[in-house]
């Protein structure tokens, strides 16, 4: 390719991508409201209607494997059909299935409309991610895909915030609770209307005439297909679920597989069941209960701040070893203090707060760095779902682990996870930092350095 072609990996950060980084937020956001909402509308959805507690870890649960199914079908879904239309008719099936929730009599319609909500969710880690990362600058992309993940945990804050207010409006407070995610699916849908196709895709099903249209729309008329960096021969590339498991990719879909899965084992189980956690911890009251909650949540949304700086700085790879690192040693110390207190507990889940939140953004910046455009949402998905196993068995699991093993054996397991994740990226994670997609996927050769932007690129308003 030539040197003079302006790339779009190289395009300086626009109002565009500032705009489409916050849309793209909203799925993230609502995810991170509604599977942390569930928590504290157990505190009035129990009684009213008088759940066991293997009925409580199914309700919990029930989203969980949603995102599963919801991951995994609806990423490939997407690279067949198209990042736009998924990315606006999931907003509405998100509304829907929060207000269907809101209108349960009993447990098993409970579970399947929170089944629902989860496949909603699911579906849209790979379609809103995968759109954003084929439209972001390098130098920016890990920042800027890792501050839409850094967003779940200021929903999950909002959750433990609005839940406390809601929780004294009566027996009925859970119903509220759980419809009031579809307020920001709403808000988001109506955000994302007009949102461009991606070109990467456009041009990947050979599409390019429309996908010319759109990068000069959105980068100006001196960008063209060729600054894209990718192959324009443009015969129709398909895209087979296989795909990922094939020779070239297969440890990459197996790295993603083993990250994402110790990551949010842990960090589910601590959202969903926090009150019943700190509860173990011997904290008592609302103000411990709601309030420490609320403090757990802000400490996932506070390591974000320096993990965002840090990934462009040191990479990705060692931020993330960095992080299981001091997750496994937090973890894992109250089982050895003998006569643990309830202050030493809570400031080892401060920790793992403030280290997960450093570094689980990078579940939606790796995948989408590490596939290319073709199975790029299918690689998304199949992480979403796969890690979804794992995070929802420890959900079912998590009120008999806190009654069997007491507070500190059920931290102890968290750091048992979180070590296996650390040794999987050891082992399996590349690093990605400063490089065009085309890299990163394989489909270019890694430079020994990065080529720098070119100073003189305008990107279009």
């Amino acid at each position: 390719m030539s040197t003079s072609v302006k790339l779009i990996d190289d395009a300086p950060l626009s109002k565009f991508h500032i705009k489409l980084t916050i849309f793209s937020s909203g799925g993230p956001f609502i995810d991170g409201y509604a599977l942390s909402i569930i928590g504290l509308a157990f505190i009035t959805m129990t009684p009213a209607l008088g759940l066991s507690p293997s009925e409580i870890g199914l309700v919990g649960a029930a989203s969980l494997i949603g995102i599963f199914f919801g991951g995994g079908i609806f990423g490939w879904v997407t690279d067949k059909v198209g990042r736009h239309t998924m990315y606006i008719l999931d907003l509405v099936a998100l509304a829907v299935f929060s207000v269907l929730s809101a209108f349960s009599t009993d447990i098993w319609q409970l579970a399947l409309w929170r089944f629902l909500l989860g496949m909603a969710i699911g579906a849209d880690y790979p379609i809103a991610t995968s759109l954003l990362a084929e439209y972001l600058p390098r130098k920016v992309r890990g920042r800027l895909l890792g501050a839409t993940f850094v967003v779940w945990a200021i929903g999950a804050a909002a959750a433990f915030a609005i839940g406390f207010l809601l929780k004294d409006v009566g027996p009925d407070a859970w119903r509220y609770m759980l419809a009031s995610p579809a307020i920001f699916a709403i808000i988001t849908l109506l955000c994302r209307l007009g949102t461009p196709e991606s070109p990467r895709w456009l041009l990947s099903r050979g599409k390019v005439d429309e996908a010319r249209a759109v990068i000069k729309k959105v980068f100006g008329e001196s960008y063209d297909i060729e600054s894209l960096g990718e192959v324009t021969g443009g015969g129709q590339k398909s895209a087979r679920f296989t795909d990922i498991f094939n020779k070239k990719f297969y440890k990459r879909t197996l790295f993603v597989a083993i990250f994402w899965t110790a990551q949010v084992i842990p960090l589910f189980a601590v959202y969903t069941f926090a009150p019943e956690l700190l509860t173990s911890f011997g904290l008592t009251g609302d103000a411990n209960l709601y309030g420490g909650s609320l403090i757990i949540s802000l400490l996932f949304v506070l390591g974000g701040i320096p993990g965002l700086w840090l990934v462009e700085r040191i990479g990705r790879r060692k931020l993330l070893l960095w992080s299981f690192g001091v997750i496994v040693v937090a973890l894992a110390a109250p089982a050895f203090i003998s006569g643990v207190t309830a202050s030493a507990l809570f400031t080892a889940l401060a920790i793992f707060a403030l280290a997960s939140g450093a570094s689980s953004f990078l579940e939606v910046v790796y995948p989408n760095e590490l596939f290319p455009t073709e199975i790029r949402a299918t690689a998304v998905g199949f992480g979403t779902a796969i890690s979804r196993v794992g995070s929802a068995a420890s959900t079912y699991l998590m009120p008999i682990a806190i009654i069997s093993f007491g507070a500190s054996g059920a931290l102890l397991i968290g750091a048992v996870i979180s070590l296996a994740g650390f040794l999987g990226t050891l082992f399996l994670a590349p690093e990605t930092a400063n490089r065009s997609l085309s890299q990163t996927t394989g489909e270019e050769p890694l430079a020994a350095e990065p080529v720098p932007a070119p100073k003189s690129v305008h990107a279009a308003g």
